[in-house]
């Protein structure tokens, strides 16, 4: 796997993730793109999304993932040939791009993540898959190839992942479509039928961090801008903290549930070893306050959250990448993945 320069991306619905291996850094920014009527890309990343709510018709901001799969190639070879110029520097001649991918990868989305790839100064580039539940397990220390079971919990964007590894693999890899996104989405929707006005997403997702505690009793409200629903105009609004944390626990009882009936299929010694040792929480919507205790006591069994958070997944493609004797979980795209 010998080349110029490598980096590792974590193409997530909501963000793009990139290590770039020779200044050794970790960013991130927004999977978006603003394209103009015709098809002329202005703008993309944060700068695409900060745009969100304030272009004229003429411009759209496209979102080129969903779920964890391409869903516009040409969309997403924009977004990540314009975050991979920003690392600076020259690619050299024979780069190389490890990717994370869901485990249900189709031969065709294989051959995505390549034709995104090659093009400018990556046409020579080697494109690598690896597993997003193998990437996290190694950047959260599981030993993939001695572990008698380890089961983790990806709360993405717009879905929660459920993996299990054992046997030197991942045997189980579940998708629950609910995530971030979805908490958002409530949450404004309670505001509209509690308060009469409408938040912006922006302000939903503030409100999720700042108001909403899964483990505690409610505490005070804020005051947030919006619209009002019958007159359209501008106004102020009082948000209680009580109606974002039940908006929130809304579709977290939806995830939880979806969690119990699946750890009732897990193999019976996997099952012993979630209730023993317990489940390991990553991703973006960790970060919730209280959301150990409350997923604890849900499930019945210890839970722990990893302070990497919506880093998992390409932390542990550096890992992947910074030792040589774990690259065997990196399959060239051209390859089927075990």
């Amino acid at each position: 796997m010998k080349s110029d320069r490598a980096f590792g991306v974590d193409l997530g619905t909501g963000s793009v993730k990139i290590y770039d291996q020779k200044n050794d850094k970790i960013f991130k920014e927004c999977n978006a793109v603003a394209v103009r009527s015709g098809g002329t890309v202005i703008a993309a990343g944060d700068e695409a999304f900060a745009l969100t709510g304030r272009t004229p018709v003429s411009v759209e901001i496209i979102r080129p993932m969903a779920n964890g799969h391409v869903q516009n190639a040409l969309m997403m070879e924009a977004v990540l040939h314009t975050l991979l110029s920003r690392c600076g520097g020259f690619a050299g001649l024979h780069p190389a791009v490890f990717f994370s991918v869901p485990v249900d990868i189709t031969a065709i989305e294989r051959r995505t993540y390549t034709t995104v790839t090659k093009k400018g100064h990556f046409r020579n580039a080697s494109v690598f898959l690896v597993e997003k539940p193998v990437a996290d397990a190694l950047a959260l220390g599981i030993p993939i190839l001695n572990t008698d079971g380890a089961v983790l919990i990806n709360i993405g964007t717009q879905s929660t992942q459920v993996s299990v590894i054992a046997d030197r693999r991942v045997i189980i890899s579940q998708s629950i479509p609910v995530g971030g996104q979805q908490f958002t989405a409530e949450i404004v929707e309670s505001i509209r039928r509690r308060n009469s006005f409408i938040v912006s997403e922006n302000t939903a997702r503030r409100l999720k961090m700042t108001l909403c505690r899964l483990d505690n009793d409610p505490g005070d409200g804020c005051k947030v801008g919006g619209i009002d629903v019958e007159s359209g105009l501008p106004r102020d609004g009082i948000v209680s903290s009580a109606n974002v944390i039940t908006s929130v626990k809304r579709k977290m009882e939806v995830i939880s549930a979806d969690i119990l009936r699946l750890m009732e299929r897990f193999p019976p010694h996997i099952r012993e070893i979630a209730m023993t040792e317990g489940i390991i929480v990553t991703g973006g919507s960790a970060r919730i306050p209280g959301m150990q205790v409350y997923l604890s006591e849900r499930l019945g069994c210890p839970v722990s959250v990893s302070p990497l958070y919506e880093l998992s997944t390409v932390t542990g493609l550096k890992t992947i990448m910074t030792h040589r004797e774990l690259t065997h979980w990196a399959v060239p795209a051209g390859k089927p993945l075990d």
